[in-house]
């Protein structure tokens, strides 16, 4: 049996992701090492996976994508702008899509889905 032990997120600025996706998920750094290529955070309550940044100098497309659920997706989409998200305005979204596309500070995506559209 496998287990995630860490989403690693290529990013080329990691303390400037580590402020945004701290905030965006409420997480912290697991440790205090000094930030060369790699920080790991970690739920800053409960529990929840590892979310790893991992320093790249690569400009290409990025092959990692996060779906983050919630309750007030028009909520949570401001927030996020707020703290530095995007919209992804030449997303081609299918007739009923239930998310939104966001781009981190980084230029990577990532979908908001209101949770009440998930089904079983």
């Amino acid at each position: 049996m496998l287990t995630i032990g860490n989403i690693v997120w290529g990013v080329r600025d990691i303390p400037r992701l580590m402020d945004f996706w701290t905030a965006a998920l409420d997480y912290k750094r697991r440790d205090d090492h000094d930030i060369v290529d790699w920080v790991t955070l970690v739920p800053r309550e409960g529990t929840g996976p590892n979310f790893a940044l991992m320093l790249t100098t690569s400009d290409q497309p990025k092959r990692h994508h996060l779906d983050l659920y919630t309750d007030h997706e028009g909520a949570e989409v401001a927030r996020l702008i707020d703290l530095g998200a995007t919209r992804v305005n030449d997303w081609n979204y299918e007739e009923g899509a239930d998310y939104v596309v966001l781009a981190d500070p980084d230029g990577n995506t990532f979908c908001v889905i209101e949770k009440d559209h998930l089904t079983a």
